[in-house]
């Protein structure tokens, strides 16, 4: 059948026919995240690919009965208030814990499951939000959207039959399982960077005994010297910076397009047109080390990255340029400087006023403890090579969540057909049966 939306064929229909049930959930101010009551969940427990993230959880205590609202395997949960931009989120519930909804999330669930596939409702439902559609239908309020069961229920259906339904479901599941796998395989090397920190920074490589500092213990021989003597340290510019819908001028970075993993992200970026002298002095090359003295928040001050971007750049004056001696010893002093933050370093020596900082005369005097240069070599080869693992990770999952949307969009339009595809890459069989439906997947 086919899948054009042709508004003959709505959620409705279903609901009417009794093929589909549609609650929400309920509010609860007493909440707790101690693992007291009944876990509750919340909009951000649904990732932007439409999977369930249980990563951080809310636990409710509540006199209500909880029995008509707890969660059953694949209900479809859709984020039904949230900002504009998030509204209409959606994912599978496929778990054994038992849970509830808060009233910003509704259930959908299936009654008639030869009538309905949940996991292609599911991601008919993703399809729509990523087509910006319940942005287009939400009711604004002053901070947030909303989209009713009304207008939920008004959404256009395309018109797949079961088989159908099922096999788009299985091509798309097999995808977004390929994903899950990415996360579990980033989280875990971004774990085993985090302990290799540790170990090399109050370690090192040579087993010698240790000695106790300021920011801890270290190996014996490190030599301690302030930061100055290992690089320049410079303020960014102060610049009312232009919006960037008028990309005129030099791209300017500012605490906000360094992330705590200490990558540079330039998908919304500003720019600044440099007028004097110290303008220019202020652009960056690569090599360089952007430092995060200045935030709102105590855990983002120290936040370090190792500036490597093609294309002309400077800095605000939130940012700190180190421009390191040579580039071993910038390297090393991106991963010291990072586990300074990790450690908690920063959060215990900042002062404090209207925001978090460590200005320009502290991170002078920060003290820095260096080995020997081939062990600061070797320390950042082990680090590099995380790193370059990480960066494989990101890639398979850029590329593999690429994969999934263009899936997502022309499976449900029947742009292509199940058939017509090539799955042999992703290791596909069986799709279309009820038990590859119906495979649950792990908690």
């Amino acid at each position: 059948m086919r899948g054009d939306l042709n508004g003959e064929l709505k959620i409705d229909v279903f609901y009417r026919e009794g093929i589909l049930a549609i609650q929400n959930g309920f509010a609860c101010g007493d909440w707790n995240d101690e693992g007291k009551g009944i876990l509750q969940l919340r909009p951000f427990n649904i990732t932007n690919s439409g999977q369930i993230d249980l990563g951080s959880t809310k636990y409710v205590e509540t006199d209500r009965n909880v029995e008509a609202y707890l969660l059953q395997n694949r209900d479809v949960i859709f984020n039904n208030t949230n900002s504009e931009e998030l509204v209409g989120k959606t994912a599978l519930w496929t778990r054994s814990d038992r849970a509830v909804l808060s009233n910003h999330m509704t259930i959908l669930r299936v009654l008639l499951q030869d009538k309905l596939c949940p996991k292609f409702l599911s991601f008919y439902l993703l399809k729509r939000w990523f087509d910006g559609y319940f942005h287009s239908v939400c009711r604004r309020h002053v901070n947030q959207a909303s989209v009713s069961t009304e207008r939920l229920r008004d959404t256009d259906f395309p018109a797949f039959d079961l088989p159908e339904q099922r096999k788009i479901s299985g091509v798309l599941g097999v995808v977004q399982r390929a994903i899950e796998q990415q996360e579990r395989l980033l989280a875990l090397t971004a774990e085993l960077k985090k302990t290799l920190l540790h170990q090399l920074f109050t370690h090192g490589l040579r087993s010698e005994p240790q000695k106790q500092t300021e920011i801890g213990p270290v190996p014996e021989s490190w030599e301690q010297r302030p930061l100055e003597e290992a690089g320049e340290v410079v303020y960014g510019i102060q610049a009312a910076v232009a919006s960037n819908l008028k990309p005129v001028g030099t791209k300017i970075l500012t605490n906000k397009n360094i992330t705590l993993d200490g990558k540079i992200v330039v998908d919304a970026i500003n720019y600044f047109v440099l007028k004097t002298k110290r303008h220019r002095e202020a652009m960056l090359k690569k090599g360089d080390l952007l430092f995060n003295w200045r935030s709102g928040s105590k855990e983002h001050v120290g936040k370090t990255a190792y500036f490597d971007l093609d294309g002309e750049f400077t800095h605000s004056s939130f940012i700190l340029r180190i421009r390191p001696n040579d580039e071993v010893t910038g390297r090393y002093l991106f991963y010291y400087l990072n586990f300074l933050r990790e450690s908690g370093y920063f959060v215990k020596a900042q002062t404090f006023s209207i925001n978090a900082k460590f200005n320009k005369s502290a991170v002078n005097r920060l003290p820095t403890y260096l080995p020997d240069e081939d062990e600061r070599r070797e320390i950042v080869i082990a680090l590099d090579a995380v790193g370059q693992k990480l960066a494989v990770l990101r890639a398979k999952r850029s590329l593999l969540t690429n994969l999934f949307r263009t899936l997502l969009h022309q499976l449900m339009t029947a742009e292509i057909r199940v058939h017509d595809l090539d799955l042999s890459m992703l290791g596909v069989t069986g799709l279309g049966s009820e038990n590859s439906d119906q495979r649950k997947s792990e908690p």
